[in-house]
């Protein structure tokens, strides 16, 4: 059943909640065996960001975004990169109209809530490169003129780290604006089991049903950012992106625009624990997804096999949390 707002009137977090749950039982209905993953990407969503998805072929990394579009009712587009996708696929072009001697936009792909792009590292950098505008400040600009993205806006991105011949790596400005990124792995036994049984015939997605709508996505959103965050808990995240820049096993640390994300994201994941505050275990719940991916390792840490995301371990454990923030 879609839930929807027949008012204007905020949500309250028991509401963001439920609607969250019903959004994750639909979602875990298809996906199977990969709870963790569907929570960051509703984390993510309530956060008002971007997910990159980024796993071996064959895993459901577009499995995942499909099913999110599916259930919920907003505008939905699919970009299927390959190396002759332009820019102006992606944002629009002006084109001239001779019956009426003016130039008339004709949006792009990227004209949704929720925007699937498919294997994004085999775009060119130019074509990835019309996403920096639209993905940060929600609008593209073509010709001088600015036309806002509806609302929400969401890029799921997904991509292949392996088989990387004739694929162009996303430049740092471009993963930085990724709030998460996960991994989806590989199905536990049991669960590829059932996916034999599920999946075999008509997939699973075209049976799902929305719960949700953009409109009520928006009042969660708005809802999840009035959680509360003490002076002490943002001076926590503070320090923890700090830590990555003074690390010896990292070359470049987290932006303060990490921080930021680091903050929604562990604000909508207090909400979704139907809480009105945020704890330090919702910062280091959120803390690897969120920044592991836009680390830059030094030589010896790639030499010793080490990740972002066992550096951000090994910070967490070091940063202390000073009194106030719990």
């Amino acid at each position: 059943m879609t839930v929807e707002m027949t008012d204007s009137k905020q949500l309250s977090l028991e509401q963001v909640r439920s609607i969250s749950a019903d959004l994750a039982a639909t979602m875990n209905g298809v996906i199977e065996g990969k709870a963790g993953v569907v929570h960051t990407v509703i984390t993510a969503l309530l956060a008002q960001g971007h997910v990159l998805v980024e796993d071996v072929p064959g895993v459901g990394k577009t499995l995942i975004a499909k099913t999110l579009a599916r259930a919920i009712d907003c505008p939905v587009r699919r970009i299927q990169f390959t190396p002759d996708v332009l820019p102006s696929d992606v944002s629009g072009v002006s084109i001239f109209n001779q019956d009426t001697r003016r130039f008339e936009f004709r949006p792009g792909a990227i004209f949704a809530s929720i925007v699937i792009g498919d294997e994004i590292n085999r775009a060119s950098p130019k074509t990835q490169s019309a996403l920096l505008e639209a993905m940060e400040e929600g609008q593209v600009t073509i010709d001088g003129e600015t036309y806002p993205l509806p609302q929400p806006f969401m890029v799921v991105a997904t991509q292949n780290p392996i088989e990387m011949e004739g694929t162009h790596p996303l430049a740092e400005a471009q993963r930085d604006r990724f709030i998460v990124r996960v991994a989806v792995g590989y199905p536990s036994a049991s669960s590829e089991l059932a996916m034999l049984d599920g999946h075999s015939g008509r997939s699973p997605v075209e049976d799902v049903r929305p719960v949700t709508d953009a409109r009520t996505v928006m009042a969660m959103i708005a809802a999840v950012q009035g959680v509360y965050a003490a002076p002490a808990l943002k001076q926590y995240i503070v320090d923890v992106a700090h830590a990555t820049r003074t690390s010896s096993a990292v070359r470049l640390g987290a932006s303060p625009r990490a921080a930021i994300h680091l903050l929604r994201a562990a604000r909508a994941h207090a909400a979704l624990a139907g809480r009105d505050h945020v704890l330090p275990d919702d910062v280091q719940a959120v803390a690897v997804p969120v920044l592991a991916h836009r680390l830059i390792l030094t030589g010896e840490s790639h030499a010793a096999h080490r990740t972002g995301a066992d550096i951000i371990t090994d910070l967490l454990a070091r940063v202390t949390v000073t009194s106030g923030s719990a």
